[in-house]
C-alpha cells in the first residue's frame, strides 16, 4: 500500500514539475519520495537552485515561508497547513519592535525558526550550525538573540566577548529534556556517545560529547568510529540513523523529544497536495519578501 502511494507521488511530482523538500524530522516514507532532505535553510537553498516551478515543503510553516522568500517566483506549498512551529510563533513583530525600542544599540539576530513577518525587522538570520560563527563576525558587541534562549545561551558561552541579551523563548520539545533524562540514558548505554541539539537546556548541552545541528549530529554519527550513540534531538533522527548506519546502535535520549508538528504531515498529505485536494499555497507580500530577505542575505554574507 505505501509503495503504491509512493509510486503515485513520484509520477505526479514529475508530471506537475513539483520539487519535494522533506525536513530531516519527517517520517521515513516521506523522505523516500523527497528530492532533498535536510535542515530548513539547506532545503530553501536547494529549492532556489532547482529549475522546478513548484515546491512542496514537508515540514512546518516557517520553512515554507523561507522557501518563498528565497524563491518568490515559484509556487510554494505547505503539505499540511496545520504544521506550525511553537518556537516560531512565540514572538511576533509587534513584541520585538517594542523590545528594539528599549535596546536601540543592539543588533537583532533571529534564528531561522522565526516567521517571515518577524524576520522583516531583524538584522541578521542564523541557523543552529552557523549561529556561533555569524555572531562572532558581527561588528557590534551588543546582540539581541531570539527566539531560542537555549541556543542563545550556547552561543553566548562560545562568544563570551559579546554582550548577548536573550528572551524567554525556544523549542518546547528540546527544552523538555532534563539532566535526569541524560543520566538515565547514560546509565542504560554507558558506552554510547551523547549527541545533542543546542536547543536543549544548558545542563543537557554541558553533558554532551557533541553539540550541533540536526545535520551536524547525523554527519558526526556517520563519520565517528564509535559504535553507539544517544541521540538528543527529534526521535525520527534516531530512526533515520539506524537505517543509514545498520552497523551502529542508536538510542533515544528521551521519548519526550517528539515534535507533533513535524509528525502532522503524512504520506497521504503529500499525495493530496500533488492532486490538488490538500496542502496550502504560501503567499507573502512583496514587502515582506523584500524585508525578510535582507536578514537572510546578511546571514549568507557573514556565513
Amino acid at each position: 500500500m505505501i509503495k503504491n502511494i509512493q509510486d503515485r507521488i513520484m509520477s505526479l511530482k514529475k508530471e506537475k514539475d513539483v520539487l519535494i523538500l522533506a525536513h530531516s524530522y519527517q517520517a521515513r516514507e516521506i523522505i523516500e519520495v523527497a528530492d532533498f532532505t535536510g535542515d530548513s535553510f539547506q532545503l530553501s537553498v536547494a529549492a532556489s537552485k532547482a529549475t522546478n516551478s513548484k515546491v512542496m515543503m514537508c515540514g512546518v510553516r516557517f520553512m515554507a515561508e523561507t522557501v518563498k522568500i528565497l524563491s518568490p517566483e515559484k509556487t510554494v506549498y505547505l503539505a499540511n497547513p496545520i504544521a506550525g512551529c511553537p518556537m516560531a510563533e512565540q514572538m511576533d513583530k509587534e513584541l520585538i519592535a517594542s523590545v528594539k525600542k528599549s535596546l536601540p544599540d543592539y543588533t537583532v539576530v533571529a534564528y531561522i525558526n522565526t516567521t517571515a513577518e518577524l524576520k522583516t525587522i531583524c538584522d541578521v538570520c542564523v541557523t543552529s550550525s552557523s549561529a556561533v560563527k555569524i555572531v562572532k563576525k558581527i561588528e557590534n558587541n551588543k546582540i539581541l538573540f531570539l527566539p531560542d534562549c537555549n541556543l542563545g545561551q550556547y552561543v553566548a558561552a562560545q562568544v563570551p566577548e559579546k554582550e548577548i541579551k536573550l528572551l524567554q523563548g525556544g523549542c518546547p520539545v528540546h527544552a523538555a529534556v532534563t539532566k535526569q533524562d541524560v543520566e538515565i540514558a547514560k546509565a542504560a548505554h554507558p558506552d554510547a556517545l551523547l549527541l545533542v541539539h543546542p536547543e536543549c537546556v544548558p545542563e543537557v548541552v554541558a553533558m554532551a560529547d557533541y553539540v550541533g545541528s540536526t545535520s551536524g549530529i547525523m554527519e558526526y554519527a556517520k563519520k565517528s568510529d564509535a559504535k553507539e550513540f544517544i541521540i538528543g534531538t527529534e526521535m525520527s533522527i534516531t530512526e533515520h540513523l539506524q537505517y543509514e548506519c545498520p552497523d551502529k546502535r542508536f538510542y533515544y535520549l528521551s521519548k519526550k523529544i517528539l515534535c507533533p508538528n513535524m509528525k502532522a504531515t503524512t504520506l497521504i498529505d503529500v499525495l493530496n497536495c500533488l492532486e490538488g485536494t490538500g496542502g496550502e499555497v504560501i503567499t507573502l507580500s512583496e514587502d515582506v519578501i523584500r524585508d525578510a530577505r535582507k536578514c537572510i542575505d546578511r546571514m549568507i554574507e557573514l556565513g
